[in-house]
């Protein structure tokens, strides 16, 4: 009898490398920092990264983004290694991602594309699918001709090159017309969140804001007591969640949100704005903040300046810095007596100070959680009385 044959069934992850830029003003650190996001991005999509390269530049070549010898460089371990897959840290230009795609001979995506597919995998509600696939679209529009460059290589031929030129006029017409069909749609569903939010209206308004990751869904969870989606990857919530909260008897609706990130592809920017409407549209903003990170820093610059593009950065904000349980002291300015900035010294930094009212917990030990909810019961409670002095009988 013949032995049964077994077969691994499992699908292995796609190797994939990192390819990155340091521009003149930007040291290793904040390069390496961004290429780490990078990587977190390709965990966040199923791949594995397997490689980094970087290339001080002024700035990126024209034709295939970094220099011929680096690019050689990547051929050679993209063969040795039997890499599948390469991701460049910027948005590539058609004609670059056509060029470094002749040279490797494997998958090519840039930032924008990468963080593209994530958002499609991720989209659940028919609102966040429409607004994904607009973006992809939008995308794709100046990337047609890749897509037909297999009619390029034919050297002549009877009716070659006439069709490949006509369809990629007729791919092109297809998609604006699904674009304007996806831009309908949207206004469509705008219109009926629209009534939601009107008929919401009574009751003050809370929303979660902050960069990707950082906890806003543990604290969702933590606050209205719901069971939201939360995990330790990258836009792990992009569809907009509102809860009906209530403490000490007084209601409110808490929203949780899309994280924000650096360098977010302006398609998915611009298609994103009617599900931020939460955000514009809060009378509390609570911008949680991972302080257990080693750059907050700069995802609090992040957060402010995109918040700052939304029209809301002069509404009333609580700073939560999360994960204090995670929080390592980390050296400050070299001085002439180096020292360990901890969680103490930070609270009362000029950074702490600046953001208040700003509070420190653990939503994940729940740590300082009922000073924060006191903190959210006052300011929530200081918005109701003036809208509503006749219910004050309720608290």
């Amino acid at each position: 009898m013949a032995k049964q044959k077994f077969y691994d069934t499992t699908i292995r992850p796609e190797k994939a490398i990192l390819v990155g830029i340091i521009s003149p003003g930007e040291s290793e650190a904040q390069t390496r920092e961004t290429l780490d996001e990078l990587k977190f991005l390709v965990d966040t999509a199923g791949g594995e990264t397997v490689g980094v390269f970087t290339q001080r530049m002024q700035h990126p070549e024209r034709a295939t983004f970094v220099g011929t010898g680096k690019l050689e460089e990547i051929a050679a371990f993209v063969k040795s290694e039997e890499i599948d897959l390469v991701v460049f840290d910027d948005e590539l230009s058609p004609s670059q991602l056509r060029n470094i795609e002749n040279e490797l001979q494997i998958k090519i995506l840039d930032r924008s594309n990468l963080i593209l597919d994530i958002f499609a995998r991720r989209a659940q509600t028919a609102q966040a699918k429409t607004q994904v696939e607009l973006a992809q679209l939008q995308y794709m529009l100046p990337r047609l001709t890749r897509l037909w460059t297999h009619l390029e290589r034919q050297k002549g031929g009877i009716g070659m090159r006439g069709p490949g030129e006509s369809q990629i006029e007729t791919d092109r017409r297809i998609i604006l017309n699904k674009i304007s069909l996806l831009k309908e749609r949207l206004k469509e569903i705008d219109k009926q969140n629209e009534t939601q939010r009107k008929n919401r209206n009574q009751l003050v308004r809370v929303a979660l804001v902050g960069y990707t990751n950082v906890g806003k869904s543990t604290i969702m969870n933590m606050i209205s007591k719901s069971d939201i989606f939360a995990e330790n990857k990258l836009f792990a919530t992009l569809d907009t969640t509102v809860r009906k909260v209530v403490i000490e008897n007084l209601p409110f609706l808490l929203s949780d949100t899309v994280g924000f990130i650096r360098k977010l592809p302006h398609h998915l920017v611009e298609c994103f704005k009617s599900t931020l409407d939460e955000v514009r549209e809060a009378d509390i903003l609570i911008h949680v903040v991972d302080i257990a990170h080693a750059n907050f820093e700069d995802q609090i610059t992040t957060v402010n300046k995109t918040l700052k593009d939304l029209g809301a950065i002069d509404k009333e904000i609580i700073t939560v810095f999360n994960k204090i349980d995670a929080y390592v002291p980390h050296e400050v300015e070299p001085d002439e007596e180096q020292k360990l900035m901890t969680l103490e010294d930070f609270k009362h930094s000029w950074m702490a100070k600046d953001s208040s009212p700003a509070i420190f917990i653990s939503a994940i030990n729940k740590e300082n959680v009922e000073e924060f909810r006191s903190l959210l019961y006052e300011r929530v409670k200081a918005i109701h009385t003036v809208r509503y002095p006749y219910d004050q009988l309720l608290y």
